[in-house]
């Protein structure tokens, strides 16, 4: 009888030890604030009722070979096409889909790069992944064996246009004509009647 009172007394103290083993190799949910981000040193809070401007997001990245270019280089020349006051009503974004590589102040110079108004953001993974699934951006990485790069990031590329709150009012695909992106800007800021 003893010996099975000692069994069940190991066998309690192994229980709970090895208990307390597995709840302090745990790690804890990451809590993230969707919507905030870093331009460098700058937070960036996408989601910000007191500032009406029209956001207009572009998810890529910095190393992006062709596509990302493109499609700021398209959202630059839309944004020179607008008169100031419709101009005055946009908040142009772009969030890195890769912030192992590019950090918050690389996303704001390769931001920069294209045009003065937009934004290079960047954040933690969880916050990427998170806005990402939001508004249904589609990305993954795929290694490249025998180059420089690594990897590269494959991604969706449109221009989503939201509201200061976040919601998504448009999302516009990848496109070789600004017109496109200037049209839906002129037709959704705040000036125009909704």
């Amino acid at each position: 009888m003893k010996t099975k009172i000692i069994i069940l007394a190991l066998a309690l103290v192994a229980g709970l030890g090895a208990r307390y083993m597995v709840e302090q190799n745990q790690t804890p949910d990451i809590v993230v604030e969707l919507g905030k981000l870093q331009s460098g040193d700058q937070t960036v809070q996408l989601f910000d009722t007191t500032d009406e401007r029209l956001r207009v997001l572009y998810f890529g990245y910095a190393h992006c070979p062709d596509v990302c270019p493109t499609s700021l280089a398209i959202l630059s020349a839309a944004l020179k096409s607008l008169p100031e006051e419709t101009l005055a009503g946009v908040r142009p974004i772009f969030v890195t889909l890769d912030p192992k590589r590019d950090d918050a102040d690389v996303a704001k110079e390769y931001a920069g790069y294209f045009h003065p108004m937009l934004e290079g953001t960047s954040g933690s993974v969880e916050a990427i992944d998170a806005l990402a699934k939001k508004y249904g951006v589609l990305y993954q990485i795929t290694e490249l064996e025998d180059s420089a790069m690594e990897y590269a990031v494959d991604h969706s590329s449109y221009f989503y246009f939201l509201k200061p709150d976040g919601t998504l009012i448009e999302k516009v695909p990848h496109t070789l004509n600004p017109n496109m992106v200037s049209d839906a800007i002129e037709r959704l800021g705040p000036s125009a009647k909704r």
